[in-house]
């Protein structure tokens, strides 16, 4: 009687091994043979991992007033560095020509009729154009004429036509809210300007 008990038993404890097994192999079935998924991979530094492409996720929102009036700002100074940018490069070489005819001119009256020729030259060649610039367009080219001459235009007009010029042109640019003595500087105040100076440069060929 015990016998059968066990036997019983026994029978039932073996089927029920039997159905946890077969349903183990029918869940093991859908991944194919060995119970092996494949998967993308890509190694990295050595590592090997599983590899995805992401759908692309485009995050945006409205500017603050503060980043528009930013961006104004640096697009209206960008245009104008488009803008005077080449006359600043023309401004330098031809005062570099100027300078080195000078050291050989020494009489004085042969001095002034050469700087007078070349300012009726220039006004020639950059009267039109320059005076269609706005006022700040013509602080921005103030500033790159110093960054390409190293030199500010009160000191050149000085050097070329006196302290009294100097200071009368001086005197029209205050009046206007400008300068003549502006200074250019790149790593300071100037440094949004010369992130882009640096951009136009490279059109040039310059730096």
């Amino acid at each position: 009687m015990l016998q059968a008990k066990l036997q019983r038993r026994l029978t039932f404890l073996m089927t029920i091994i039997c159905v946890m097994a077969l349903s183990a192999v029918k869940a093991q079935s859908k991944y194919g043979p060995n119970d092996t998924i494949l998967v993308p991979i890509i190694i990295y530094n050595g590592d090997t991992l599983i590899y995805g492409d992401l759908e692309e996720v485009i995050v945006s929102a409205k500017m603050t007033e503060a980043q528009k009036q930013a961006f104004r700002k640096w697009t209206r100074l960008r245009n104008a560095v488009y803008v005077t940018y080449p006359y600043a490069r023309q401004a330098s070489f031809i005062i570099n020509d100027i300078n080195d005819s000078l050291e050989r001119i020494t009489e004085k009256k042969q001095r002034q009729r050469f700087i007078k020729s070349k300012e009726s030259e220039l006004k020639k060649k950059f009267a039109d154009p320059l005076t269609k610039l706005s006022v700040y367009q013509g602080k921005v080219l103030m500033k790159l004429i110093n960054r390409e001459t190293h030199n500010s235009c009160y000191n050149i007009i000085k050097e070329y036509k006196g302290g009294f010029s100097a200071r009368f042109w001086q005197t029209v640019a205050w009046i206007v809210g400008s300068s003549l003595k502006q200074d250019y500087d790149p790593l300071g105040d100037d440094a949004e300007m010369e992130t882009i100076v640096r951009e136009v440069a490279r059109l040039y060929g310059s730096t």
